[in-house]
């Protein structure tokens, strides 16, 4: 999964990924057949791992606090030095060139799911009277995923979180 993240579908190459996952040749094509499954793989074990955080919007018993609480865990991962640069999902959507049905339909999958769980806490959010009900919530449900997806690209060129914060901030008023 790291080689994808770090070098992206197109740079990976056969020898960074037998490197790096310890495989012969023959056990990399026994197992994944060929490295577009591989990468399909990787993509399916990074949303995994990515379910926690958004948890945190699906748990969330208030919707700001909820939202706050997942871009604010959002920022500190883009941004933290120990991790590959950007999101290995959003990585991949840009790097969608001529992509394969598969892997593109994880992409929109992932979208589709993220911008759910955005629109079901505003929602929550009108209900309780959190956010006003004359808010078009499915705009902003638009707005927290690309909110989402430029968080890190940003992070990719820039070091400087407050740039992402002021971003997020500047979303809440909105909400």
């Amino acid at each position: 999964m790291l080689v994808f993240w770090e070098k992206g579908y197109e740079a990976a190459s056969i020898p960074d990924l037998l490197k790096a996952m310890g495989l012969s040749r023959s056990s990399l094509y026994e197992t994944f057949t060929d490295k577009e499954t591989l990468y399909l793989e990787a993509l399916q074990h990074y949303k995994q791992i990515r379910q926690q955080k958004r948890n945190l919007l699906i748990q969330a018993t208030s919707a700001k606090a909820g939202i706050r609480q997942y871009f604010e865990q959002h920022i500190a991962f883009a941004f933290d030095k120990d991790s590959p640069k950007g999101c290995l999902i959003t990585n991949a959507a840009i790097g969608l060139d001529s992509p394969d049905e598969p892997i593109r339909q994880l992409i929109q999958n992932s979208f589709e799911e993220l911008e759910r769980a955005f629109y079901e806490l505003l929602h929550k959010g009108q209900q309780t009277g959190e956010i006003d009900p004359k808010k078009d919530i499915k705009v902003l449900s638009h707005l927290l995923l690309n909110l989402n997806h430029g968080i890190p690209v940003v992070a990719k060129v820039n070091t400087d979180t407050k740039i992402a914060y002021d971003m997020m901030n500047a979303v809440m008023e909105m909400l």
